[in-house]
C-alpha cells in the first residue's frame, strides 16, 4: 500500500483550516491548530504562497486562501456545469447523427475529453473520458485554437506534429485555416489525426460569451465525409448542439 506524503497532507490540512472559521489566521494559530512546529508551518505556508494558494496580509502578517484556489475552483465548476448542461443535447446529437459525440475543453496544451456519448449501435467502443487530443489536428482542438486566445497562443508556440499526410503543420497555413474556422463557425478533421477517422466540431460559449469548450461528432471517414465532402446536415446538427449548450450556459443567441 502506497504511503501518504506527509508534506502534502499538512498542506491540505492548512488549506482546509484557512477555508473554515476565521478569514485570516496567524502563523502561531495555524501551527498550534495542526500540531506543527512554527518553522515547519512557515515552510509549508511559504510554498503555498509562492504557488498562489495562500496569501499573506502585508499589515497583519496573517494568512488567507489565495486567488489561485479560486481560479482552480472556478475551472472545476465551469467544466462540471458544461458537462451537466451538455448531457441531453449531446445524447440527442449522437442519436440523430448515428455517430459518437465528444465534449472537450482546453487543458495542458491539448484537448481534454470531459464527456463521450457512444455511437448508438451494438459495436464495441471504448470510453474516452479523460483522454487527451492534440490542439492542431483534431476538430475539437482546431475550434478551440480558433476561438480561445489562450489555446491559440499555445498551439502556435508548440510543435505541431504531423500525424498523417493530411496534418497541417506550417504556421501560415495553420493560421489561414483558423481564419476560415472563425468565419464559418466550425472545424473539421478528415484523417488529419487518425487514418480513417473524421470529425466535425463547433465551439461552446458561456454567459460571458467566452469559449469554454467544443462539441464534436466523430466517426468513420466514409460516413462522416464520404469522398472528402462533409455532410451539410451533420455540420448543421453539430452547430445546433453547440448553440443549444451555449444557450443553456447563458450565452444567448449566436
Amino acid at each position: 500500500m502506497a504511503k501518504n506524503i506527509q508534506s502534502l497532507e499538512r498542506a491540505a490540512a492548512m488549506l482546509r483550516l484557512l477555508a473554515g472559521g476565521e478569514r485570516r489566521l496567524g502563523l502561531s494559530d495555524i501551527a498550534s491548530s495542526l500540531g506543527l512546529a512554527k518553522g515547519t508551518a512557515h515552510g509549508i505556508l511559504r510554498t503555498l504562497q509562492l504557488e498562489g494558494f495562500v496569501e499573506q496580509d502585508a499589515t497583519s502578517g496573517r494568512y488567507q486562501l489565495g486567488a489561485e484556489l479560486l481560479r482552480l475552483g472556478n475551472s472545476y465548476l465551469d467544466v462540471h456545469e458544461l458537462r451537466a448542461r451538455a448531457l441531453v443535447w449531446t445524447d440527442d446529437l449522437a442519436r440523430s447523427s448515428g455517430e459518437s459525440v465528444h465534449l472537450g475543453v482546453l487543458h495542458q496544451h491539448g484537448v481534454l475529453i470531459v464527456h463521450h456519448v457512444f455511437r448508438p449501435d451494438d459495436s464495441r467502443q471504448v470510453l474516452e473520458v479523460g483522454a487527451m487530443q492534440p490542439l492542431h489536428s483534431t476538430a475539437l482542438g482546431k475550434v478551440l485554437s480558433a476561438f480561445d486566445p489562450v489555446a491559440h497562443s499555445e498551439v502556435m508556440e508548440a510543435e505541431r506534429r504531423s500525424f498523417t499526410g493530411r496534418t497541417v503543420t506550417a504556421a501560415d497555413e495553420f493560421e489561414a485555416m483558423l481564419d476560415l474556422i472563425r468565419a464559418q463557425g466550425w472545424a473539421a478533421d478528415a484523417e488529419e489525426t487518425w487514418e480513417g477517422v473524421a470529425a466535425v466540431s463547433a465551439p461552446v460559449h458561456d454567459r460571458r460569451r467566452m469559449p469554454v469548450g467544443a462539441v464534436a461528432v466523430t466517426g468513420a471517414v466514409e460516413r462522416v465525409a464520404p469522398g472528402g465532402v462533409l455532410h451539410p446536415e451533420l455540420i448543421a446538427a453539430v452547430r445546433d448542439c453547440a448553440r443549444a449548450v451555449s444557450r443553456d450556459l447563458g450565452a444567448g443567441r449566436f
